[in-house]
């Protein structure tokens, strides 16, 4: 009897599963998707149009299109960001500047449909004419050709009068309400608005000496509106509002229009969710056990999954020891093989070049396997340190293409090099030694896979990104091989193994040390036509000081030329490239910068040269601090202006770079928000004096 109930009520779980997620099918994975990478999609809203949207005596924003937005937001399951407007002409401006994505309520015009996207017409009321009760100018439009008739400004029936009834003397107000309260003093003859909105105001403002003559030929149906230009945003939209039924709609409106406001424990959805609820934890405690169970089959699932990469790792690790043994034994045969027979004494100097030759092919090939085995190791236990110093990067490229030109002379292929950096673009401040590790690599597992065809070596910068390519024409690698090929210890395949030497470290150490310099390695193949590796690496450039180094100054007598000269006293390369990239990126400047590894080298720096206009002065550096430093440099120079930056930016801290002599202070990370203004301050102040 128990497991006949549990079973029922697993049924139940199933059917409201079913029921809730049902919702959801409405859109597409890429749509939902989508929506959630876009969550700052607004929706303007005006609530100042009772009943459709206003703000209610709670002071929250209340009405039948906010109820019509809450539905589809239920729908697709996501929270759009209400963008609140007071001013109806701003929110048209913003829909035209595309500054709003949706607009909660518009009538749709001509103009409008420019620009906009209309959807889901909830409702319609006749637009009417409003007069006050002592009136009577007649029922037709014609009839009020020589009265001064009120509308909201660039409201959907000002556009439409304007455009169909040019015969009418139009004014304008900021809304509704404006408009019925100048009507009721006398300022203006009539006022044509929604019927729904008339009665609702007249009533709630007590408007008692109104009345409604007539309905126009006219119609308010107001709709939601979407940005023409959001393709994806529309497609939903589209989707969303057919899916709302007319009982959805019904239900709305008839709760706004006809039914009275019920306490919510007096509704019987309130008992159902109750009911739910309960049922709910019901069945949560009768499945509690096996959900437990299920828990236990996954960790053990996982655990199984875990045990078997563990031995899939450690047989990959057996099969290097097992390679290791191969690969070394074979250069060694040909070292001391070759060794032996140098000293033959009826051997030709022909051969004792030959063989001489051998040894050190097969010496070298011994070192580059040790040097692999060494490196794998430092970056699997990560004891590699990453240098960052100024470096050629062209130089680097020629000097890898001329290495390996022989090479591919040998096996009878071409190689090329394409860069298309200039020489100013060629320097960078980068780790010397590892784009010349990941080049070496990326290069020689081309020319060892390629037999026939070219190489080509490819360069460019693209998104302050340096992209270099090396594309081949070799065997290609399969596609069930393709996530292999960065694994350490392996190779392709066997047959490859056979085939070529090598560890099947190569491609491993290239992408981990990419990784240390925060680039990445990727690739394209195809069987039997090539591959094509890119590098991707950040782009420092090192600008020349000696270039750009003036500055216009605007607004003075003559236009005067002024150089602007920085010393950055920093001891860590990355921070004095992140100062330097944000002055030289500096809006309405042009720096020389100058830079001093210690305080000892920033005093000597302020002594020999006089033209320096500013200090940033770390504060920790070796043999001598900054304090230390700015003390010797403000009895040189009094006057230089001593910008202290530091990570210690307690009251204390900054009291002691102030005594020492520092004019101000900036805390690291560096703030360029904070920077720019102290820069202003102080070459403000150059600016003016060297131009007097």
């Amino acid at each position: 009897m128990l497991k006949r109930i549990q079973y029922i009520f697993l049924l139940l779980l199933v059917l409201v599963s079913l029921f809730s997620c049902s919702k959801s099918q409405i859109l597409t994975e890429n749509e939902k998707n989508w929506l959630q990478a876009n969550d700052s999609i607004s929706v303007g809203v005006f609530p100042y149009y009772a009943p459709y949207q206003f703000i209610n005596e709670n002071e929250t924003i209340d009405g039948i299109l906010i109820d019509y937005l809450t539905l589809i937001e239920d729908k697709i399951d996501h929270k759009f960001r209400k963008k609140l407007y007071t001013n109806w002409e701003q929110l048209l401006n913003d829909a035209k500047s595309n500054k709003v994505d949706i607009i909660l309520e518009i009538q749709q015009t001509n103009k409008r449909s420019s620009y906009l996207e209309f959807y889901s017409k909830l409702f319609e009321s006749p637009y009417s004419i409003i007069t006050r009760k002592d009136s009577s100018y007649g029922s037709n439009l014609k009839d009020f050709f020589d009265k001064t008739i009120t509308v909201p400004k660039d409201y959907g029936i000002h556009e439409i009068l304007t455009e169909k009834e040019k015969n009418l003397t139009i004014s304008t107000e900021i809304d509704d309400i404006t408009c019925l309260k100048h009507l009721n003093s006398g300022k203006y003859h009539a006022y044509i608005g929604p019927k729904a909105v008339a009665n609702y105001l007249t009533n709630t403002e007590n408007l008692d000496n109104l009345k409604i003559v007539s309905e126009t030929k006219y119609n308010y149906s107001p709709s939601i509106a979407v940005q023409k230009d959001n393709e994806i945003l529309n497609q939903i939209f589209s989707k969303i509002t057919k899916s709302i039924t007319d009982n959805e709609k019904e239900i709305i409106f008839d709760n706004w229009l006809y039914n009275a406001i019920i306490p919510f424990y007096k509704k019987p959805s309130f008992w159902i969710v109750l009911t739910g609820i309960i049922l709910l934890s019901f069945i949560i405690i009768l499945l509690l056990n096996r959900y437990l169970k299920y828990l236990i089959r996954q960790k053990t699932k996982e655990l199984n999954i875990a045990k078997e990469r563990a031995e899939e790792s450690n047989k990959l690790k057996t099969a290097f020891i097992h390679n290791i043994s191969h690969e070394v034994r074979t250069p060694m045969n040909g070292i001391i093989g070759f060794s032996e027979l140098i000293n033959d004494p009826n051997i030709t100097p022909d051969k004792q070049k030959e063989y001489s030759k051998i040894i050190i092919d097969s010496s070298n090939q011994l070192i580059n396997i040790i040097d692999d085995i060494i490196e794998i190791s430092k970056l699997e236990t990560n004891q590699v340190e990453v240098r960052f110093e100024e470096m050629n990067l062209n130089q680097i490229l020629q000097m890898q293409f001329t290495n390996f030109q022989s090479k591919a002379i040998l096996k009878n292929i071409a190689i090329h090099l394409n860069t298309s950096l200039t020489d100013d673009q060629g320097i960078i401040l980068m780790d010397k030694l590892k784009i010349n590790r990941i080049l070496y690599n990326l290069i020689d597992n081309a020319i060892k896979f390629t037999n026939k065809g070219s190489i080509e070596i490819f360069c460019k910068i693209i998104d302050n990104h340096i992209l270099i390519k090396i594309i081949d024409t070799g065997i290609g690698i399969k596609p069930q091989d393709q996530e292999l090929i960065f694994r350490n210890f392996s190779q392709s395949e066997k047959e490859v193994t056979k085939s070529y030497d090598g560890l099947g470290l190569g491609l491993s150490i290239a992408l981990k040390n990419a990784k240390l310099i925060n680039g990445n390695i990727s690739f394209t193949s195809m069987l039997n036509k090539g591959s094509t590796f890119t590098l991707k690496i950040p782009y420092h450039p090192i600008l020349d000081p000696n270039k750009n180094n003036v500055y216009d100054i605007s607004e003075t007598k003559s236009n005067t030329l002024i150089k602007q000269v920085i010393l950055i006293a920093e001891d860590g390369d990355i921070n004095f490239l992140f100062l330097k990239t944000i002055l030289l990126k500096m809006k309405g400047y042009k720096f020389v910068i100058h830079r001093a590894e210690n305080g000892k080298e920033a005093v000597e720096i302020c002594e020999d040269n006089k033209f320096i206009d500013l200090v940033l002065m770390d504060i920790r550096m070796p043999i001598m601090d900054g304090y230390t430093a700015t003390r010797k440099i403000k009895k040189i120079r009094p006057g230089l202006p001593i910008v202290a930056q530091t990570a210690y930016s307690t009251k204390e801290d900054i009291e002691k770079a102030l005594e020492a002599g520092c004019d101000d202070f900036v805390s690291k990370p560096v703030d360029r928000k904070l920077l720019k203004p102290i820069i202003n301050k102080y070459f403000s102040v150059f600016a003016k004096s060297k131009l007097t």
